[in-house]
């Protein structure tokens, strides 16, 4: 693992740029983000916060898009009534001028894993440039910030992966069950007249 840091880190923000596109098209056990580019900072002092933090927020939006792409196929194992509220969700927020800009903003603009926000992007089929402007401007202001006080608060990403590996599985098992639940909300009832309603899932439908 130590060898493949000094790899990447020998080709500077390139290096780190094509690492964080693979690490956030994947959808699950992959630290966060912010971790990574803490961790370089930490290796390499020269480098620069504000420009290591716009490298990161370009390599986790393009990572994003393809992990939204791929996620589009888990909608064919899910059922007509779910789909129908996964069309209701996504019809509601591009009626809205800055639904999907403001929800990825308000989503990414703090540190915590966006991969199950972007699976549920694509079983909705989301189109809206915006939801890539927000992310990337939330990661930014989250990445920074993050990175210049990253002496305070960062494990460093070889113990995270020696230490902590159960945090990961186990937030990425929270990140599933939180798709798998908003899949089985009814939509179309909550968001039109204001209540609570299930369907039942159908996630394990081939």
């Amino acid at each position: 693992m130590a060898d493949i840091f000094e790899t990447i880190i020998e080709y500077s923000y390139l290096g780190i740029f094509f690492l964080l596109i693979a690490v956030n098209a994947a959808p699950i056990l992959m630290p966060p983000t912010w971790i990574i580019l803490s961790s370089f900072f930490a290796l390499d002092a020269s480098l620069d916060p504000f420009l290591l933090a716009i490298v990161g927020a370009t390599g986790a939006t393009i990572g994003r898009f393809f992990l939204k792409y791929i996620s589009g196929f888990f909608r064919r194992f899910v059922g007509k009534e779910q789909e129908s509220n996964l069309d209701a969700i996504g019809n509601f927020l591009n009626k809205k001028k800055f639904g999907y800009t403001l929800t990825s903003f308000l989503f990414a603009a703090t540190p915590l894993p966006s991969n199950m926000l972007f699976v549920a992007y694509g079983m909705m089929r989301a189109k809206s440039i915006g939801l890539y402007i927000g992310f990337w401007c939330g990661r930014l202001l989250s990445y920074y910030i993050m990175i210049t006080i990253s002496e305070a608060v960062l494990a460093p990403l070889l113990q995270l992966f020696e230490d902590r590996i159960t945090g990961i599985i186990v937030a990425d098992i929270i990140g599933i069950g939180a798709v798998i639940f908003f899949t089985c909300i009814n939509w179309q009832v909550l968001l039109f007249q204001r209540k609570l309603r299930f369907v039942r899932p159908r996630l394990w439908r081939l």
